[in-house]
């Protein structure tokens, strides 16, 4: 079942649901989602230092990827056919029966910019910052601001709570990501 607004603004104030810092509702509440705004630091790949990226190997990721903060009301300018991680500003934590769908935000999809690739799933249980995968897949380069609304999340109850939530999980690799955290797909040996 997908949480209305009023489900939503509810879970938020009996703390079911914790946003931190708290966006305003009269901007970011919809019928069904809550838009999270875009924090001020990117991970962006330098590929002409490896040939390839190896999923074996935590070094592929230390060289392959350079850490960019970008000061408040500076612009991060997404280059045609760039990807780049980033971060959403507030801090998102989901109780054991309510999972989380993330999703692009429709004004800058029809400018070409994606806000995930494939991780679109929040966890039940899942604390911390939401990554962003962001991709640009128009011709023109975007330019994109620290605070502005960079996606959306709607919110699903379970049926009932998980057995094992995304924080009890063995290999939880993103538990409690305070920004940008790159793949850690090499830890999965």
């Amino acid at each position: 079942m997908l949480l209305s607004d009023t489900d939503i603004k509810e879970a938020i104030q009996k703390r079911q649901i914790i946003i931190d810092p708290l966006p305003d509702f009269a901007e970011a509440l919809s019928a069904c989602s809550l838009d999270l705004r875009l924090s001020n630091d990117f991970e962006i790949f330098e590929h002409a230092r490896l040939p390839y990226f190896d999923t074996k190997s935590s070094e592929s990721a230390d060289l392959l990827t350079k850490k960019i903060t970008v000061n408040e009301g500076e612009r991060f300018v997404l280059q045609p056919g760039e990807f780049a991680l980033a971060s959403t500003l507030e801090r998102v934590e989901l109780p054991d029966d309510i999972a989380g769908r993330l999703e692009g935000r429709s004004s800058l999809g029809r400018l070409g910019i994606v806000v995930h690739s494939t991780a679109a799933l929040i966890h039940p249980g899942m604390r911390g910052k939401i990554v962003l995968e962001l991709g640009n897949h128009s011709r023109i380069p975007v330019a994109l601001y620290t605070g502005m609304r960079i996606c959306s999340i709607s919110f699903e109850k379970l049926t009932r709570p998980a057995a094992v939530p995304y924080y009890k999980q063995k290999g939880a690799k993103y538990v409690n990501q305070e920004g940008v955290t790159g793949s850690r797909i090499a830890d999965e040996k």
